[in-house]
């Protein structure tokens, strides 16, 4: 069956910096056999050509490695229809442009999902035709639901790609491996032998030209709700009968049932300004587009309990900020200590398990006997680089929709359920319940 490849918002910075490379990525790699016809629909009163010279520049900033070929392959492909996303004629004139089967990909701002979709569905999609949304999924538990039954009307849910890239990682699949393929990490991967876990994602960046969207989310919207609530599924979860679709996000599903969040527990923050290495970082409120009275957070902080068998008592904390001293994305694995200790005058740490995000790796901190005194302990920690990725998260995930496994999807429950767990703190927040909390930028984040 031929696919066609329909971009709405085919001029937005995802499309030049992601979708397109990606592409040519999986044409460089020899994935893709036969061209992807790609047809970008947007608000530029752009032709074919114009959108092409635009195209190439975009692939040349951010495919700058491909070979050349590979590059041309995408151009040769595209097309471009000036038009309104949420408008039912404009999506009825581009999709008629089109030869295959549809995946129409809503690389758009997830305020317009809903009036996209309603258009869409208004139009109607062929069968076999696939649906492919961007976090975050809706801007609440209610605009979720809304969205996931307009989504049910167009197309199956298995044809719906709900996208997290985080999920297409290789850290993230390592910890499929590392738990379901290693007998030493799952008999202790429960409540009796691990004490807490953190899921911790901090940036050293500011805005970085995106205020128009990031003012309006916040932290906890843009990276708690989804990217870090997906971490905590897939290292909670039971184990899966199998590797496929419909068992790895039944698992992940009823982790997030589970969840139960404390907004007492809870930080938000807002970075002032402040040095990171050898550049000025003006105070949030002072960025270009942002609007001091929305109280938007660059730190947000939870933690929460998985009120099941396995994890019943222990804290996953989650964590993400913008604007901090250090570079630090990870999950934290920490264990409870041995229960007794023969090594009288000594006091060790407990085993520590750290899954590096950035740059992908495993490192394990145990006790050792020490070089000297062999009564005497001494904390050692074992690396392993992970393997580097054949192909990036997008070009990944990129394949996957073309050739129509959700695997590294997300389904309904899960994207419903993440709104379901953050939003009493969002309430609290907005009720000032939580205070926001100021840190210099290159700290550590608020105290």
């Amino acid at each position: 069956m031929e696919r066609s490849f329909v971009v709405l918002g085919g001029s937005g910075d995802l499309t030049g910096r992601l979708l397109l490379p990606s592409l040519a990525e999986l044409y460089g790699r020899g994935v893709l056999d036969e061209e992807v016809e790609v047809l970008a629909v947007s608000q530029q009163d752009w032709d074919d050509e114009r959108y092409r010279e635009w195209a190439r520049e975009r692939l040349t900033a951010h495919a700058a490695g491909l070979d050349a070929d590979a590059r041309e392959r995408v151009v040769a492909q595209l097309g471009h229809e000036h038009g309104d996303v949420t408008s039912a004629d404009d999506l009825r004139r581009a999709l008629q442009r089109v030869r295959g089967v549809p995946v129409v990909y809503l690389a758009l701002p997830n305020t317009v999902f809903l009036p996209t979709l309603t258009a869409l569905r208004e139009v109607g999609l062929p069968d076999g035709a696939r649906v492919v949304v961007e976090k975050p999924f809706g801007t609440g538990i209610e605009d979720a639901r809304r969205l996931n039954e307009v989504l049910h009307d167009l197309v199956p849910e298995h044809a719906v790609f709900r996208i997290d890239h985080f999920l297409a990682k290789q850290t993230v699949l390592n910890v499929l491996g590392l738990r379901f393929a290693n007998r030493i990490f799952e008999p202790v991967w429960n409540a009796q032998h691990v004490a807490s876990v953190d899921v911790v994602f901090d940036e050293d960046l500011g805005l970085e030209g995106r205020a128009g969207y990031y003012d309006k989310a916040g932290a906890l919207r843009d990276m708690l709700q989804n990217h870090l609530l997906q971490l905590l599924a897939v290292v909670a979860m039971e184990p899966p009968q199998a590797l496929d679709a419909a068992t790895l996000q039944a698992r992940k599903a009823d982790v997030l049932r589970a969840v139960r969040p404390d907004p007492a527990r809870s930080v938000r923050g807002r970075y002032t300004a402040g040095r990171i290495g050898d550049r000025d970082l003006p105070a949030y409120v002072d960025e270009d587009g942002v609007d001091p009275a929305r109280m938007t957070e660059t730190y947000a902080e939870f933690t929460v309990t998985v009120e099941n068998w396995r994890w019943s008592g222990v804290p996953f904390r989650l964590r993400t900020g913008k604007g901090l001293g250090t570079r630090r994305k990870e999950i934290v694995v920490r264990f409870e200590p041995v229960p007794h200790l023969a090594f009288a005058d000594e006091q060790p740490e407990p085993d520590v398990l750290r899954l590096q995000l950035s740059p992908d790796g495993i490192a394990l901190e145990i006790n050792l006997n020490g070089a000297g005194d062999p009564f005497d302990l001494e904390r050692e920690v074992l690396r392993a680089a992970s393997p580097e990725q054949d192909l990036p998260a997008y070009g990944l995930l990129l394949r996957e929709m073309l050739a129509g496994d959700p695997t590294l999807s997300i389904s309904d429950v899960e994207a419903e359920q993440g709104w379901r767990i953050v939003q009493p703190v969002l309430d609290a927040w907005a009720a000032d319940d939580v205070p926001m909390v100021d840190y210099p930028a290159g700290s550590d984040g608020p105290a």
